[in-house]
């Protein structure tokens, strides 16, 4: 091998191991350690995929992180079995069932998934363009990328990015991240490779 083509390919692969390095999985494939539930839905792990399902109670459950995520790149795949009204909270706190952050939503189609909501506060900060909501795949596996850096936000569902977000009050927020099911009943989603890359 030329001499310059092999020093390319080790820097390559020295800074994508470096990468690798720095990103870190949420969810172990085999239990919710790490992870604290809140309310009376359902969390398990099946065939290596963590499940939120409506319990017999219908109301809203979250699923959060121990650890509290200021700045960084979350990335994670999810499928909606039935319903799929859910979303991935960041820089939040909760009291019971009420939780106080913001949403990243996961819904079914043309219900804004990657769209950015504020819970007990604001509502919908931004949705996503009429002609981005056809990026959801019904029924199949979705990848969705959050990088929340400093007061901004942006979102990409299935590699095309949703929103962009830059907004005071999320730059001074803190807390954890958590999965969502919303009230209702009806509702299950399945999640994996939930893998997330902190950030100064």
């Amino acid at each position: 091998m030329n001499r310059s083509i092999l020093i390319v390919a080790l820097f390559i692969w020295a800074f994508n191991l470096n990468a690798s390095a720095q990103q870190k999985s949420l969810f172990n494939g085999k239990d919710l350690s790490n992870w604290t539930i809140h309310g009376t839905e359902k969390w398990y792990v099946e065939k290596g995929e963590l499940v939120c399902e409506s319990g017999p109670d219908k109301q809203y459950g979250y699923l959060s992180t121990n650890k509290a995520y200021k700045n960084f790149t979350l990335e994670l795949m999810f499928k909606q079995e039935a319903n799929g009204n859910s979303g991935v909270f960041f820089r939040s706190s909760i009291e019971g069932t009420k939780i106080n952050g913001w949403q990243v939503e996961v819904a079914p189609i043309n219900d804004h998934s990657g769209g950015i909501y504020e819970s007990y506060g604001r509502g919908w900060l931004i949705q996503p363009k009429a002609e981005d909501e056809k990026w959801l795949k019904t029924g199949e596996w979705n990848k969705m990328k959050i990088t929340v850096q400093g007061d901004e936000v942006t979102t990409w569902l299935n590699g095309h990015q949703m929103v962009h977000l830059k907004d005071e009050k999320i730059g001074k927020g803190t807390g954890f991240i958590a999965l969502q099911i919303h009230d209702g009943g009806g509702i299950k989603v399945r999640w994996k490779k939930i893998r997330i890359k902190e950030v100064l």
